[in-house]
This record gives structure tokens, sequence and C-alpha cells, in this order.
């Protein structure tokens, strides 16, 4: 994949890398080809805002296949080692946030897996900075609605993390083009 620093650099890319380099944020290919083929982009805005309006074209076999990109949740050594330093990393994002207890994480764990259970794919949260019991409480509260709500709830999920992933790697490294 190319190493893209800025909006310069991903606009100056081919298709085929920009497609690549959008894999690595979203794993929905349609939309992965409609953010390539938009290029230009002038600013971080054009770039949500193209990212939003072709996300709500998508139908729901490309919400799946972007949900497919992500691990599950549910492997209990990935979450003690996720968790273990939680509430060092996390005091700078979350104030009050406090490591997970193992009761926690089996509780995670399992719901997780009642969760692909009921609705068919895995539990989507944009976890960046929620403490395990955040994200567990999440999960028990989405756990009871119907699928199809939940399909929408986690599209929406799922274009957050996208755009973080997209701000980590051009609004850190290029903050002229803000």
């Amino acid at each position: 994949m190319a190493d893209v620093n800025s909006l310069a650099q991903l606009n100056a890319l081919t298709p085929e890398q920009a497609n690549d380099w959008f894999m690595q944020t979203c794993t929905a290919t349609k939309w992965c080809q409609l953010m390539s083929s938009s290029r230009p982009f002038h600013s971080i805005a054009d770039i949500e805002q193209t990212a939003g309006k072709h996300w709500q074209t998508m139908q729901q076999s490309d919400f799946f296949e972007a949900f497919d990109g992500h691990p599950m949740i549910g492997d209990l050594s990935t979450l003690r080692a996720k968790y273990a330093g939680t509430k060092g990393l996390a005091s700078n994002e979350q104030s009050g946030a406090a490591a997970a207890d193992e009761g926690t994480l089996i509780a995670l764990q399992q719901g997780n897996q009642d969760y692909l259970d009921k609705h068919g794919f895995i539990f989507i949260i944009c976890a960046t900075g929620l403490s395990a019991a955040t994200m567990l409480n999440e999960l028990l509260k989405r756990l009871h609605n119907p699928t199809a709500v939940e399909i929408i709830i986690a599209a929406q999920e799922q274009m957050k993390i996208t755009l973080l992933r997209i701000y980590k790697t051009l609004i850190h490294k290029d903050t002229r083009h803000e």
C-alpha cells in the first residue's frame, strides 16, 4: 500500500493505489471505488462530506462487507491485552476510565458471541477511548434491538471508525489542508 501522509499524496495516487488506501479505512469495495474516483479532494471536510454521501448509497451487503473487515472482539487474550492498561492509556481520552476486570472481559466475550448469533454480524462500535465496561453496556443495550435497527446503528458506527482512520493519517500529518 502506498504511504499517504497528505491530501496531495492521496490525490496523486493511481486509482488502484487510492482504492487500496481506502480499503485500509473501510473494506466495503464499492465505497472504496467511489472514494477513489471522487478525487481530487480539496480538504479534510471534502473527504468527510464525500465519504458520508457515498456511504448513504451503500446497500446492506456493502455494510456487511465493511463489518467483515473487523475482528470480532471475543478472544479473551485479545481483550485482556486491549484493556490491560486502559486506565493509564485512556486517562487522556476519557476521565474516569478504569482497567477492565476479568468479569467484564468474560461478559464482553459472551455478549459479542450472543450478538453475532442473534444478528448474523459482529458488534460494531467506534471504541476509541471507551472502557471495556462502556463497550459492554452498549453491547448489552443494543443486543436486544431488532436486526434491521442494528444494521443502521452498526453502519453509522462503521462510518465513525472509517473517518477516524482517515483523520489519523491525514489530519495529524497534514494540517495545511483543513
